[in-house]
């Protein structure tokens, strides 16, 4: 029988980063890029929060839950996080390193939507993406990312 540490640290494969968006400014659209630079304070480009939010992740399966529970078109620009990643559960990796391109991030734990939920999302926006919001990482080595790379966790 498999201990329960060897069952939590396997992942049936990697997964893949679909999307990346940028906040070029407090409240800003998003843009959209195919490929990016990861720099210690996050995304080049991004208004990031350099530390344990520096770069903000969605998992791609979530987003057809929120846009239900919402009722709109949830998707990854309105609800302004930085990449948005298939494949891989990405609440198993909480507190771990994970790949992307050549750059590390650790997942430090939940993003938290905002009040701007409501805004974007309409009446009930925020509890639709609440537990499915996604998660914050910080920066463990720079490098580039970009969209199609593999995700795999350290």
């Amino acid at each position: 029988m498999r201990s329960l540490r060897v069952l939590m640290d396997a992942h049936h494969h990697s997964g893949r980063l679909d999307w990346i968006g940028l906040r070029p400014a407090r409240r800003a659209d998003m843009t959209e890029v195919d490929a990016v630079d990861i720099a210690e304070a996050g995304p080049v480009g991004d208004h990031a929060r350099p530390g344990k939010r520096a770069v903000t992740l969605i998992q791609a399966e979530h987003l057809p839950v929120i846009a239900s529970l919402s009722r709109t078109d949830a998707g990854p620009d309105a609800l302004r996080r930085n990449l948005v990643v298939s494949g891989l559960n990405l609440a198993t990796l909480r507190g771990r390193d994970l790949r992307i391109g050549t750059a590390v991030l650790h997942v430090s734990g939940p993003c938290a939507p905002c009040s701007r939920m409501e805004e974007t999302l309409g009446p009930g926006g925020y509890q639709a993406v609440r537990h499915h919001g996604g998660w914050c990482a910080s920066v463990v080595s720079p490098g580039r990312i970009a969209r199609g790379d593999a995700v795999t966790p350290c």
